[in-house]
């Protein structure tokens, strides 16, 4: 599949290519059709515009891609086209110029490329010089052979003036659509590689899981023997059976939410009570964290969930944690639930060196190759998040550190 890069090259390319063709065209018209088309060509000072548009094209040409990827770059690419076919007609015969509907081009270029003000200042600016082209008008050019063509030339002006606004209004507006599925296309192929990515993960960890489960048997009943011989140290063994345990309520955990996510079950969970389960499971999993929890506003409201939900408010707690552990601190999180008209926002706050700007976008979305981690638990919270109808947004806080916020809907805006 083409990079995005790539298609936009491109396209800089497609359109550097069909501002050359203008340009061609222009030179065929002066230096060898002008005749056949009756073109007037009353001022030497066309040759020095044309030279003129020449190196501006070359010089535009070498900063194509740059011009493309801005919109304002663009527009002043287009304003001086614009300018320059402009000038061309004014040099060939103005508003009885054959070829005045050239003026169209950029217009239709800035209706399927830029945003609704470009091709309106464009056509706004073309109509403008081809009334007065047309409106100063010597009269003795308004006869052709004894007849009188003012009617014929204010025709090809109101002609120009609607093309100009179906340019603007009806191509522009079926630009702007294009240009929505186009990004609505690229969220749901994005969408749909980080699903088979979190598919062949799930995978994998239901194979490490069920394989971990014989050797972990095997690993309590040594360590019931050990006890029952009284031999080796106490608090090792002791810590060796809290490890076993913790291990075990994971596994049985990580059984219950493959089954009912497999069958899509959700349920219905009060707040006051995702709080209390969280407070415990952090207590149970994540001794060593200092979790404080405030609520804003959210009574016994009651929020759909599964059985990923927990675990993804897990991860982030133990990310934060390990954060406001890296620089010297104590692993400290604050966790705070608010309900704000029809979402509860949950955010998890730590205390860390926070998150550089250019992770911000891409933490939750794909896994980073980075030394402290891959943000593997992130995108799986995440994806949790999102098939519960929510999101996840990190920021930085105010007062230093790291915040992530998760927006999930109340049973009511579902």
């Amino acid at each position: 599949m083409p990079s995005l890069a790539s298609s936009r090259y491109r396209a800089a390319d497609q359109l550097a290519l069909l501002r050359m063709m203008g340009l061609v065209l222009k030179l065929c018209l002066t230096f060898a059709l002008a005749d056949t088309f009756g073109l007037s060509l009353h001022s030497p000072a066309l040759n020095l515009a044309l030279i003129i548009e020449g190196l501006y094209l070359g010089f535009t040409f070498y900063l194509r891609k740059q011009l493309f990827n801005s919109d304002a770059g663009l527009f002043i690419a287009l304003l001086i086209d614009t300018l320059l076919w402009i000038t061309w007609l004014y040099f060939s015969g103005g508003a009885t110029n054959a070829f005045i509907s050239l003026l169209l081009l950029p217009i239709a270029i800035a209706a399927v490329l830029l945003p609704k003000w470009a091709p309106w200042a464009l056509a706004l600016l073309s109509t403008l010089a081809y009334s007065a082209m047309l409106f100063t008008l010597p009269q003795g050019e308004m006869q052709h052979h004894g007849m009188d063509m003012s009617s014929h030339y204010l025709g090809m002006w109101f002609n120009f003036v609607i093309s100009s606004l179906v340019l603007t209004t009806s191509v522009a507006f079926l630009a702007q659509r294009l240009r929505r599925q186009d990004a609505e296309l690229a969220y749901m192929r994005e969408a749909q590689l980080r699903q088979e990515r979190l598919l062949a993960l799930g995978t994998a960890s239901a194979q490490m899981a069920h394989q971990l489960a014989t050797p972990l048997a095997s690993l309590r009943l040594l360590v019931d023997e050990l006890h029952d011989e009284s031999t080796g140290s106490q608090m090792t063994l002791d810590e060796m059976q809290t490890a076993l345990n913790v291990c075990d309520v994971t596994l049985a955990e990580l059984r219950l939410a493959t089954d009912s996510i497999r069958e899509g079950e959700f349920n219905y969970i009060s707040i006051n009570k995702l709080i209390e389960t969280l407070q415990q499971q952090v207590r149970l999993l994540l001794p060593s964290i200092e979790l404080v929890i405030s609520t804003i506003d959210c009574g016994d409201e009651q929020l759909r969930a599964d059985a990923s939900l927990l675990p993804a408010l897990l991860a982030l707690i133990e990310n934060g944690a390990r954060a406001s552990e890296e620089v010297g601190g104590p692993a400290r999180v604050e966790l705070s639930l608010q309900c704000q008209f029809d979402e509860l926002v949950v955010a998890v706050r730590d205390f860390g060196p926070g998150i550089p700007s250019p992770l911000l976008t891409q933490l939750g979305h794909k896994i980073i190759d980075k030394p402290k981690g891959m943000g593997v638990a992130l995108l799986l919270s995440h994806a949790s998040f999102e098939r519960l109808g929510g999101r996840l947004i990190f920021g930085s806080h105010l007062d230093g550190g790291a915040i992530a916020q998760v927006y999930l809907p109340l049973p009511e805006a579902q």
